[in-house]
């Protein structure tokens, strides 16, 4: 039975699960310690957790010293002590003696082992296990002594991480390491959620207020006078201005010098009588404090002056949050800055400095367009996306002795409520905020009402009425007078000329397929909803047979299964002979399709054939259903990956034309989930819940740019894969097929069953038997 089959997969999985995962041990100063490669670690171990909880874990030999010790919130696994010698040995022996340990990373900066190079050198020349270097400082022409560490360092390296391709070319051309033992991941980001500028301003009493910041641990290579020295120039036209100094010194030069430089700082304040336009606050601010006075600013400010700063995590940040960047050359900024993405200025220029400020300061509207550029460009290097990275790379050192398996998400409705207003939902998103502009359409609204019923289904949540109310309205509206229907409406509310221009059957299909499982809901949504739906699914029955559009049939046979009128069969049965019909047409035998090419949604066609056969229990329905949809995953699934056909170019019957990157949308994926689990149901076959998975994590970045399409922090979905990147906007179409994706999922692997203990289980199959 389909129980057992579930019970003896949960089995061999909840087997897997009881083994020790394999380890990935980070040698790294980490928090408490107040470092910029601490915080990063921290945010990466973070990331690959939420990532990649079930596929390997993460550990932490923490970088102490005699003068620094840190109290860990949770104790570190080893602590090495990096002005003992002894130290070094003993963890590189506790490294080799630990057989689950698979993988060593060590994030490398000069500064940690200044003292004990040679002890270092022992450390790493002993360990036996695969070696990750993470270089956070990149020297290009280096002296015979410094080329002599790297060289050093870089023969023990499995493979080295930098965060620039300038530092990757630097290791190459001035230290002569291999290109293959190279990998460029870019330093993390965090995604944020879009905030009011001005209701944080208010927040944090800034209002009125066009605020320039900068932060990180304070020291002189940040040259933060020479933003002091441009103020004045910047007052003159801009009064309102108000600059943030957002940081503590740095531990180090605490310890070296005291505050001698934030003391200077303040006086070049007095001496320049710019109080009223600077605050110094002196905190090592937690992130969600920090990413929030980044999203209040009108622009960052970057002026290290160290041009061998290969990467900066304060910069990464700011760019990441939509904060348009004045910075000094560093190569960081100038691979990140080009296009008009922000501006570049000389190290230590006040005048060119003041400039720039004044020239972002008075034009609204390019201070805008960066912003959204950044978002753009940042995506990539969100800290989800460098945790795939990361983990690509443990993979194949740690000769592939785990899988990567994907962490589900939480369901998140945010970004659907977001785009839902009283009359429906937004067409369209500009990123993450709702293009109004764009209007709303009947397909849209039709898909949003069957996801609602569906989470409804499974939680029971109330605030799910109200939208599913909201939806079920829109289709309504979208009735005319004759029982068929409009599919666009503008932002208020009234048809629009598109109506006239594009074929209405598909957005006709949607309706019925909504209309039909809204009534299939009957038992747990009011009766006024059922009551409508069926008014509604009645009036249209008359003009549905006259629909010959291949997607737009599939969709009504939909409609009518989950209906599920006897009165209704016929028509049923009218639309699904057509669809058999187009498919012994079009078949041959290395083509087993019902058109002559694959294009979009291609995967509800088989699905609705099953929805036939459920109906009337006529074999030849199932039987086509299960050709063609095991036809349409040998094209679409490729090794451990979906992927689907490209909207750049269609797969032609006859022509061997090779696949084209890009051009994948969420919805033609969620449309294989969704058909792999009415498969599943059908068939009783794990091959076809796996597949849905496999497909699923096509969301969480296991496609060909490994990179996420879901954004967790709005809960929307980005709007497709493209050949080089993703496609931003968070649009209602992308971001509803990711909810019935992720709808789907849940019950295919529902959370219950998951949690069993393996004897819980065992207990199951004993009592059904």
């Amino acid at each position: 039975s389909l129980e057992l089959q579930d019970l003896d997969w949960q089995i061999n999985k909840l087997v897997e699960q009881s083994l020790p995962l394999p380890e990935i041990l980070f040698i790294t100063s980490f928090p408490p310690r107040e470092c910029g490669i601490a915080t990063y670690t921290q945010d990466l171990v973070a990331a690959l957790n939420i990532q990649f909880e079930n596929s390997f874990s993460s550990s932490i030999c923490a970088l102490e010293s005699n003068l620094e010790k840190p109290y860990y919130l949770k104790k570190p696994k080893f602590i090495l002590n990096t002005n003992s010698r002894k130290s070094f040995i003993k963890t590189a022996a506790h490294i080799n003696n630990d057989s689950n340990i698979k993988l060593v990373l060590i994030q490398h900066e000069f500064g940690f082992f200044a003292q004990n190079e040679n002890d270092f050198k022992l450390l790493f020349d002993t360990i036996e296990k695969p070696i990750v270097f993470v270089y956070h400082t990149v020297l290009p022409n280096p002296n015979p002594e410094l080329k002599k560490k790297v060289e050093d360092m870089s023969a023990a390296a499995s493979a080295i991480i930098v965060m620039t391709s300038d530092a990757a070319n630097i290791l190459n051309t001035h230290y002569d390491v291999c290109t293959y033992k190279i990998k460029v991941i870019a330093h993390g980001t965090h995604l944020v959620p879009p905030l009011d500028s001005n209701k944080l301003k208010e927040k944090y009493q800034l209002s009125g207020r066009k605020v320039l910041t900068t932060f990180g641990l304070l020291s002189s290579s940040k040259s933060i006078e020479t933003t002091l020295d441009a103020l004045p120039k910047v007052i003159k036209l801009h009064p309102e201005v108000m600059f943030l100094i957002l940081g503590k010194t740095h531990p180090s030069v605490v310890k070296n010098e005291g505050e001698t430089y934030r003391n200077m700082l303040k006086e070049k304040v007095l001496l320049l009588n710019i109080q009223n336009h600077v605050t110094f606050i002196n905190e090592y601010s937690q992130l969600p404090v920090l990413l929030e006075y980044l999203q209040l600013s009108d622009v960052y400010l970057f002026t290290s002056k160290d041009p061998n700063q290969a990467v900066s995590g304060t910069f990464s940040y700011a760019v990441s949050s939509g904060c348009p960047v004045i910075s000094t050359p560093i190569p960081h900024a100038k691979e990140v800055l080009n296009n008009g993405n922000g501006i570049i200025v000389d190290f230590e220029n006040p005048k060119q400095l003041a400039k720039a400020i004044n020239s972002l300061l008075n034009n609204d509207v390019l201070r805008a367009q960066i912003s959204s550029n950044s978002f753009q460009l940042m995506a990539a290097t969100a800290w989800e996306n460098s945790a795939i990275a990361h983990a690509l790379v443990f993979k194949e050192l740690s000769n592939h002795c785990f899988d990567l398996q994907y962490k589900l998400p939480d369901i998140n409705l945010n970004h659907i409520k977001k785009l839902t207003t009283n009359k429906g939902i937004i067409q369209f998103s500009k990123i993450s905020s709702p293009d109004i502009h764009s209007g709303y359409t009947l397909d849209d609204n039709s898909r949003a009402l069957i996801s609602l019923c569906q989470h409804y289904s499974l939680f029971q949540d109330k605030n799910d009425i109200i939208l599913i109310d909201r939806y079920l309205g829109f289709i309504s509206i979208c009735m005319q007078e004759d029982g068929t229907f409009l599919n666009y409406l503008n932002e208020q509310g009234e048809f629009t000329a598109q109506n006239y221009q594009n074929n209405l059957e598909d957005c006709t299909g949607r309706a019925i397929w909504a209309l039909g499982f809204v009534v299939s809901q009957k038992n747990i949504l009011p009766v006024s909803f059922i009551e409508e739906a069926n008014s509604l699914f009645e009036k249209a029955l008359p003009h549905l047979a006259k629909i010959h559009s291949t997607r737009a049939m599939a969709f009504i046979i939909k409609g009518l299964y989950y209906q599920n009128e006897t009165k209704n069969i016929d028509l049923l049965e009218t639309f699904a002979k057509r669809l058999v019909q187009m498919y012994k047409h079009e078949k041959n035998y290395d083509w087993h399709w019902f058109e002559a090419y694959l294009t979009y949604g291609n995967s509800l066609l088989p699905e609705a054939l099953l929805c036939a056969f459920e109906s009337t229990q006529n074999i030849i329905y199932k039987e086509i259903a299960l050709e063609s949809f095991n036809f349409l995953l040998s094209k679409i699934f490729v090794g451990n990956q979906i992927k689907v056909i490209s909207n750049q170019g269609w797969e032609i019957k006859d022509n061997l034309a090779a696949s084209i990157p890009g051009g994948e949308q969420p919805i033609d994926v969620a449309y294989t989930i969704i058909t792999l689990e009415k498969f599943y149901h059908v068939f009783n076959k794990n091959n076809y819940k796996e597949k849905a998975k496999l497909a699923f994590d096509w969301f969480l970045g296991q496609n060909h740019l490994h990179q996420i399409v879901y954004n967790p922090c709005t809960g929307g979905c980005y709007d497709g894969v493209e050949e080089h990147n993703i496609n931003m906007n968070q649009g209602a179409e992308s971001t509803i097929s990711y909810l019935l994706a992720r709808l789907a999922i849940e019950r295919l692997f529902p959370k219950e069953l998951s949690n069993y203990s393996k004897v819980n289980v065992m207990n199951l199959i004993v009592g059904i038997a």
